[in-house]
């Protein structure tokens, strides 16, 4: 990154709090809670994302903590972005994109026990890369689709973005701190997705349902 005076570093530092304590709103717990569905941390895996969420039966509420999970990624980058002078923008806002994953991924408010980034993830680089998070949105939906496989999407979607980040800002994370940002993220995606990773190499991930014609 470039040299930054001390008022940019403490902005920074502010916007990388905001972003992570907006990443730690647990919106599926919160959801569930009020709809009377259960502690969503006693279902399924106990993950508070979109896909536990939809082991509720309740697809409405997984679709909710889908958009919400995805709206907190990309206002914490949006924010940042209004708030950030020009010279400092793209250094503030990636690392605001990645606090925001990180809040979500170990959010306070639930001991440090939270989702796995997807969401957040996908809204955060939205916004920091608009051309990079359709991409990846893209090869979500498409490898999900192929496979019925939800975590095959995840997981080609944060392998995707980094690459694209790479062919768009170049690979100089000195002058371009946005491919550094979404190597990270993906990194971090990637890793809370372990569990996953092994059952899809074991063929054991379960698969998504086909609705029946």
């Amino acid at each position: 990154m470039q040299d930054m005076p001390s008022y940019a570093l403490w902005l920074m530092a502010a916007m990388a709090f905001m972003g992570y304590a907006l990443g730690s709103v647990p919106f599926g717990l919160i959801l569930t809670n009020l709809a009377g569905a259960g502690d969503l941390r006693k279902i399924g895996s106990g993950n508070i994302g979109a896909t536990n969420v939809l082991r509720t039966g309740r697809k409405d509420l997984a679709a909710a903590t889908l958009a919400l999970d995805a709206a907190k990624g990309f206002l914490a980058v949006l924010i940042a972005w209004v708030m950030t002078p020009p010279d400092f923008a793209a250094n503030i806002t990636a690392v605001t994109a990645l606090a925001v994953v990180v809040g979500h991924c170990f959010p306070i408010f639930l001991g440090f026990k939270g989702g796995k980034g997807v969401a957040a993830g996908l809204g955060a680089m939205l916004a920091l890369s608009p051309i990079t998070g359709l991409l990846g949105c893209a090869a979500w939906l498409g490898v999900a689709k192929l496979t019925r496989i939800s975590s095959a999407g995840a997981l080609a979607a944060f392998v995707v973005m980094p690459v694209v980040m790479l062919a768009l800002y170049g690979f100089s994370f000195h002058t371009s701190p946005k491919p550094m940002a979404a190597l990270l993220i993906g990194l971090l995606v990637l890793a809370r997705h372990h569990a996953n990773i092994t059952r899809l190499l074991n063929g054991t991930e379960p698969r998504v349902a086909r609705k029946p014609k």
